[in-house]
């Protein structure tokens, strides 16, 4: 649990400094790019959309941290099904419809 904890504070952290629009290196994938690439897209759009995934992902694991501190088997299913959800949601959403290109 202790461990799940430290990750869902690191996770709200990197969601805070992704939602200010900054830390666009730290997005797998788009750090790799080169800087003509790189160019072709919204930074900013980017990282706050990350920034926001960063913060859902954190609930869902809270989710997990409470149903282990209350013996609720539901509760972390449901957190767990809404994790996996998200993480497909997410690469869809960036990979399709060049929502992020300028």
């Amino acid at each position: 649990m202790i461990g799940t904890i430290s990750i869902i504070i690191l996770f709200v952290i990197l969601g805070i400094f992704l939602f200010n629009g900054k830390g666009s290196s730290l997005i797998a994938g788009f750090n790799t790019l080169p800087e003509e690439e790189k160019e072709k897209y919204d930074k900013v759009a980017l990282s706050k959309f990350m920034g926001k995934m960063m913060f859902a992902l954190s609930f869902s694991m809270i989710l997990w941290v409470i149903s282990d501190m209350y013996k609720i088997k539901w509760l972390f299913t449901f957190g767990l099904i809404l994790f996996i959800g998200l993480i497909v949601y997410i690469f869809v959403y960036t990979n399709t419809g060049n929502r992020f290109k300028k």
